[in-house]
C-alpha cells in the first residue's frame, strides 16, 4: 500500500510516546497504523514514509495542513524543534504522562505503575527556558510565506523541518530561547549578509558562514556567543564591525564573543573540529542551581532548562536521603557528566561519601573545576569506564549503598548494567532523558532482583515530545 519515501497526507487521531502522533489508515484487512513524529491529535498533515513495516510505518512531518481545534496559535515562530509551541501546555502534560507510563508498562512489563508513580513535576517555565541554542546559515533558503525553495539566499535561523541543507529564517521570536536576543537576530543577518560572504551551501560544502551557537546564564542573565565559519574568505571578514554590533546590542549581558574558524565539512558546530579565538570578555558563564555555582563553557554539558534541572534534582536528592545514610556509606554518582548532582548532594549532606565516575575526561576535569569553585571536598571524581571502575578501585567493594545513574540517550549498556547491579547497592536512583530504554533497564533490574520503589517524571521539554523520568529502586 505504502512504499518507503512516500508522500502521505493523514489525520492524527493518537498519541504515542516521544512525541509520534498516530494515524490509522483502513485496509482489507484492518487499519493501517502510521506513526507521525511531533503531530498532535486533531492535526491533518503531510508526512513522508521513513520505514515501512507489515504492521505499520514510520513518518516524518513534512507539513501541518490544519491545526488540531485545541491548538491555539500565538505571537511566536513556529520552529521544528518546539512542535507543539502552539499546544495548551496542560493537554501536553496530559499526553506525555499517559504514554510514558504506558512505555513502562509494555516495555518494562511492569502491571501496577500505578501504584509506584509519585508525582509529574511540571516546568517551572514555558517559554524562554532553554539556555543554549544552534542557529544554521544556509544559502538554501526555505520561504516562510510562500513556501517556496529559495538558491543563492542568506538564511540563518533553524533547519527546514524533514530537511538538512535549507533553513526557515527567524524573523522573530520562537518562544524558546532569550527573547532580546532572538529579536536582533534578523537585524545580525543582514548585517552578515551585506558582507558579501555567503552562506555556507550544505550540499556543496562551501560557503562561510556555519552557524552561531549562543549559551545563556540565567543566574547572570549573560550570553555566551560562538560564531562558526570556514577559512575560506576569512581575510573579507570584518571582524571589528561584528564584535561592534554585538557589543552594541548587547551591552553589558555579553559575557563574552568567539569565533571559530571551522573546515571540516561535517555538519557539526563543536568548536573542538576547528579553531577557537576570543573576541570579546570571557569564554564562560556562571550558572547557579540550588545554590551552587558552574562554571559553563561552549562545549560543556550542563541541562537544556536549569530551573527545571533544579526541581529534578530535589526530587533525585529526596530518593536518596530518603534511606538513611551514615557518614561511612558511599554514594556512587556514574555518569555524572561534570559532576552536578554529586556535589548538590553533599551540600545537603556533607558527612556521606560521594565518588562520581564518567568516561568523558574533559568532563571530569570541568566536576573538579566545579568543585573547587564550590568549596566542596568530600566527592572524588574519575575519568573511568563505568564498566571497569570497580576493577581499578576495588577500595569502593562493598561500601557502596546507594548508586546514582544519568546515562545517556541510549540508555546502558547491558553487560554495563549487569555490572552495576553486581555492586549490591541498596538502592539505585536512576535518572533518564529517554524513558523508553529506562523502562528496557527496569525490566532487567527487576528480574535481577531490584523492586520499583516510585518513579517521577519531569516535563524539561515543552513544546516538544521529550520527557525525563526519574526512578528509585530498592534491592528485594
Amino acid at each position: 500500500m505504502f512504499k518507503r519515501a512516500d508522500v502521505i497526507t493523514v489525520d492524527i487521531t493518537g498519541y504515542a510516546f516521544g512525541g509520534k502522533g498516530v494515524a490509522k489508515v483502513a485496509t482489507e484487512s484492518g487499519d493501517y497504523v502510521i506513526f507521525v513524529d511531533n503531530t498532535f491529535p486533531g492535526q491533518k498533515v503531510k508526512a513522508r514514509i521513513a520505514k515501512k513495516r507489515k504492521r505499520f510505518a514510520e513518518a516524518k512531518l513534512l507539513e501541518v495542513i490544519e491545526r488540531s481545534p485545541i491548538e491555539k496559535i500565538s505571537e511566536f515562530q513556529e520552529i521544528s524543534g518546539a512542535p507543539y509551541i502552539h499546544v495548551p501546555i496542560e493537554e501536553q502534560e496530559k499526553v506525555k504522562k499517559k504514554s510514558t507510563l504506558e512505555i513502562f508498562k509494555r516495555i518494562g512489563n511492569i502491571e501496577n505503575l500505578e501504584g509506584s508513580f509519585d508525582e509529574f513535576i511540571s516546568s517551572p517555565e514555558h517559554l524562554f527556558y532553554r539556555n543554549k541554542m544552534e542557529y544554521s546559515f544556509s544559502s538554501i533558503e526555505h520561504d516562510l510565506e510562500t513556501g517556496e525553495e529559495l538558491d543563492d539566499a542568506f538564511a540563518l535561523g533553524f533547519k527546514r523541518r524533514g530537511t538538512w541543507w535549507k533553513v526557515e529564517s527567524l524573523n522573530k521570536p520562537s518562544g524558546m530561547f532569550d527573547v532580546r536576543w532572538e529579536t536582533i537576530i534578523r537585524e545580525l543577518r543582514e548585517l552578515l549578509k551585506s558582507s558579501g560572504l555567503p552562506a555556507w551551501h550544505p550540499p556543496q560544502k562551501t560557503g562561510f558562514f556555519r552557524y552561531i551557537v549562543v549559551r545563556k546564564s540565567f543566574h547572570q542573565d549573560k550570553l555566551l556567543i560562538n560564531l562558526v565559519t570556514s577559512s575560506v574568505g576569512i581575510d573579507d571578514f570584518n571582524v571589528d564591525e561584528f564584535t561592534a554590533f554585538i557589543k552594541g546590542k548587547l551591552g553589558s549581558r555579553l559575557a563574552g564573543l568567539q569565533h571559530t574558524v571551522n573546515d571540516n565539512i561535517a555538519d557539526r558546530a563543536k568548536i573542538e573540529n576547528g579553531q577557537c579565538s576570543l573576541l570579546h570578555g570571557e569564554p564562560v558563564v556562571i550558572e547557579r542551581l540550588l545554590g551552587l555555582d558552574f562554571e559553563i563553557s561552549m562545549e560543556s554539558f550542563f541541562q537544556t532548562n536549569p530551573k527545571s534541572a533544579e526541581r529534578l534534582y530535589n526530587k533525585a536528592l529526596d530518593y536518596v536521603f530518603e534511606e538513611d545514610l551514615a557518614s561511612k556509606d558511599v554514594v556512587m554518582d556514574l555518569f555524572c557528566g561534570t559532576g552536578t548532582i554529586g556535589q548538590l548532594l553533599t551540600s545537603r549532606n556533607a558527612d556521606v561519601k560521594i565518588v562520581g565516575v564518567d568516561i568523558v575526561e574533559e568532563a571530569i576535569k570541568d566536576a573538579r573545576r566545579n568543585a573547587r569553585r564550590n568549596n566542596i571536598t568530600g566527592i572524588d571524581f574519575y575519568a573511568a569506564d563505568v564498566g571497569k571502575f570497580l576493577k581499578e578501585y576495588p577500595k569502593y567493594v562493598g561500601k557502596i549503598k546507594t548508586v546514582i545513574l544519568d546515562p545517556p540517550r541510549a540508555g546502558i549498556a547491558p553487560k554495563t548494567l549487569l555490572k552495576v547491579i553486581a555492586i549490591g547497592a541498596n538502592n539505585i536512583i536512576y535518572i533518564s532523558c529517554n524513558p523508553s530504554t529506562q523502562a528496557r533497564d527496569t525490566d532487567t533490574l527487576m528480574k535481577e532482583g531490584y523492586l520499583l520503589d516510585k518513579i517521577s517524571f519531569v516535563d524539561q521539554f515543552p513544546h516538544t515530545g521529550h520527557i525525563e523520568s526519574i526512578a528509585k529502586y530498592k534491592k528485594a
